[in-house]
């Protein structure tokens, strides 16, 4: 077993960057490789319908690459079949994740087929509607890919919406179905997984269940750099027992490294994390940017309490409705309340809120990644926060 290591806080924080793949300079012309290798890095893209800005599986690529084609990532999740590279499914939250992920995944899914994970609504349709979902199923067999509204629309008249939708996604839960395509509402278009995953992707042999948490774990700790083991196990949702298992067989083998960190909970290092000595870097971060998704994790790293306040009443709301944190180096410098103006081809920064000890050079370093999001999303002028 390897000794434990005794990392500083900045330290800490600079190795998260660096595994998240931050430090490094952007590519001048992003094309698919370095999509592809940034989703491998991260691990999945978490999915989010809400478009004030973009939606927020966009962003993280946009954060480390800069002004990549969109279509890449739209090819590479819902093209043609011989296209794909990522596949929907329930991982952290909804997200899009490596085809080579699938095998890790499907424990996960025998869970849900047999009822034993999920919420309790789904469980009751593995247990006591499996005939009524095996006859939607059959009825995507038969006719193609369908979504929810087709079944309301149906003049079958076997279901309301919310029963059908139930069992789509219980369907897609136990690996059924998955998502074809996503319509202009981004609605999620279901057909038979082996009609939408490669061939090749599904002759994969199966992993115990145990020997798939342990790389999930891993793919997680490579993810973060450093990290607890519970955010380890939060990366992809595992049972704290399964998540401490796997856990403590990577720390036997020597993949992960008991680490202390002051003001930390016990951490654990990968083993072939990097150790930069300093994180040059500017972006802009998703509120579900894996980076800072977990909020306890974002104030140990940067001392930063960060809450998205879509949720909360307007007159409560204390930073705005989606506020993006700034990153600067290795620190978070402010956040930003913006919104795409699409009809004014306009970014609208509605506030810019600085932390107390943002650097000199934050106003313009901000200005010239505002300008690059702006042009990355086909807005022409970047408004200023009014006074």
């Amino acid at each position: 077993m390897t000794p434990e290591e005794k990392i500083s806080p900045a330290q800490a924080r600079r190795i998260a960057l660096a595994a998240q793949g931050f430090g490094t300079a952007r590519p001048a012309s992003p094309h698919q490789g370095h999509l592809r290798r940034t989703v491998e890095r991260l691990g999945l893209h978490q999915i989010d319908s809400v478009n004030v800005l973009t939606r927020a599986h966009y962003l993280p690529a946009f954060s480390r690459l800069g002004a990549y084609d969109q279509d890449l990532l739209n090819r590479a999740a819902w093209g043609r079949r011989g296209e794909r590279r990522l596949f929907e499914y329930w991982a952290h939250e909804a997200s899009l994740l490596p085809l080579a992920t699938h095998p890790l995944l499907r424990w996960r899914m025998d869970r849900a087929d047999r009822g034993a994970a999920g919420y309790s609504s789904m469980r009751a349709i593995a247990r006591d509607r499996r005939a009524e979902a095996m006859a939607v199923l059959d009825r995507i067999r038969q006719e193609g890919p369908l979504a929810a509204s087709d079944f309301e629309s149906s003049r079958t008249g076997w279901w309301e919406w919310s029963a059908s939708k139930a069992m789509l996604e219980w369907l897609f839960y136990a690996g059924h179905i998955t998502t074809a395509t996503r319509r202009r509402s981004f609605e999620r278009v279901y057909d038979l997984t082996e009609r939408v995953i490669p061939a090749a992707i599904l002759a994969l042999p199966t992993p115990p269940e145990a020997e798939a948490h342990r790389q999930l774990i891993d793919r997680a700790a490579r993810a973060l750099g450093i990290a607890t083991a519970g955010e380890l196990r939060d990366y992809f949702r595992l049972a704290p027992e399964d998540a401490r298992i796997a856990i403590a067989t990577l720390v036997e083998e020597g993949v992960l490294i008991p680490a202390t960190v002051p003001g930390w909970p016990p951490a654990f290092l990968h083993h072939e994390a990097r150790r930069p000595r300093r994180i040059e870097a500017r972006a802009l971060l998703a509120p579900f940017d894996p980076l800072i998704w977990e909020r306890g994790r974002t104030e140990r790293l940067f001392a930063f309490r960060y809450r998205i306040e879509i949720y909360v009443p307007l007159a409560k709301r204390q930073h705005g409705y989606y506020v993006l944190p700034f990153l600067l180096g290795d620190r978070l410098v402010a956040r930003v309340d913006l919104k795409a103006d699409r009809k004014s081809a306009r970014l609208l920064v509605l506030a810019v809120h600085r932390e107390p000890d943002a650097p000199a050079e934050t106003d313009e370093a901000l200005k010239v990644e505002l300008l690059l999001l702006a042009q990355w999303l086909g807005l022409s002028e970047v408004s200023a926060p009014s006074r």
